[in-house]
């Protein structure tokens, strides 16, 4: 049986190709798939998921809309690296063929993992702000998930929003405190430390052989690209949130080692920042299982082999 699926995104550039690794790897019984205020707007978000599914010819699907904003904090946008549209321009003019569901994301979550207990498996590619609500609601769900994957936040290098931070980390570390401390018995992260190895050049793109998702895929990341090169020297672009779809496809991929991790929620320079404690020093159970190390290219021959099917 296929392992039963909720992807949940706040569709920006690295967010789609996600989207695109879950949908044509055909490893998932794809339940639905959730937005969230993060790199764009709710509506953005929920109009490229729609977009990206229509590029896939996957137009029943369901998509159901959630939070509109972070727990308490601003809404803070990443148009920088993700453009206006979060898609890089590539399909700004094109309108989704559906709406979303009716709904709202952290019941859909609720729902989903109440009538498929210890069967679904989440993965969060935007802020965390949808399972934070969940977790509110219906505290209990934390033990009929089978397990948690989620991209983001860094424990040993740089962020890449602020010296310390990572983009999903920094939008709602509220949210993210609530999952860190909810008690999930299986819950895997995704950061900068590993997705920084995976990394997508133009010879990759060129070798997909799937025509239309090639040309999407280099047009969309073309800016991400360039911008990823004039601040890191690197040619090429993290696959970050593709990373955490192929964790969940094949966790062979990625070493893992199990840490009491915490955030940073009230620091004038480091909110948002994962704190990970490697030597034990607070002395409370691991709370967190922290991928250390990746197989690039391991990853990017599974990336290839399902993109260009």
């Amino acid at each position: 049986m296929k392992r039963k699926l909720i992807l949940d995104v706040d569709t920006g550039i690295d967010d789609a190709i996600g989207i695109i690794l879950a949908v044509k790897s055909r490893e998932f019984d794809l339940l639905g798939i959730t937005t969230v205020n993060g790199n764009v707007s709710l509506d953005q978000a929920t109009d490229n998921t729609l977009k990206v599914l229509d590029l896939l010819g996957e137009t029943n699907l369901s998509v159901i809309k959630g939070a509109d904003a972070p727990l308490i904090r601003p809404h803070f946008f990443e148009h920088g690296v993700h453009g206006e549209d979060g898609l890089g321009g590539e399909l700004k003019d094109i309108l989704p063929s559906r709406p979303a569901e009716e709904g709202f994301a952290p019941d859909f979550i609720i729902n989903s993992i109440l009538n498929f207990p210890h069967e679904v498996t989440l993965v969060m590619t935007g802020p965390l702000t949808n399972l934070a609500l969940a977790i509110k609601k219906c505290p209990q769900i934390v033990h009929y998930v089978k397990e948690v994957i989620f991209m983001g936040g860094v424990v040993k290098g740089p962020g890449n929003v602020t010296p310390t931070a990572e983009f999903n980390m920094v939008v709602d570390p509220e949210a993210v405190k609530i999952v860190l401390h909810a008690g999930f018995n299986d819950i895997t992260q995704v950061g900068l430390d590993v997705t920084r190895h995976a990394i997508l050049k133009e010879d990759h793109i060129q070798a997909i052989e799937n025509p239309v998702i090639r040309e999407y895929i280099d047009n969309s990341t073309a800016q991400y690209r360039k911008r990823y090169f004039k601040r890191n020297g690197v040619d090429g672009c993290a696959m970050h949130d593709p990373l955490a779809v192929a964790v969940a496809i094949d966790k062979s991929l990625v070493k893992t080692e199990d840490f009491f991790v915490d955030v940073e929620t009230r620091s004038e320079l480091c909110d948002g920042q994962l704190v990970c404690d490697f030597q034990n020093r607070l002395e409370q159970d691991r709370n967190l299982s922290v991928c250390t190390e990746v197989d690039e290219a391991a990853f990017l021959r599974l990336f290839h082999s399902i993109v260009s099917s």
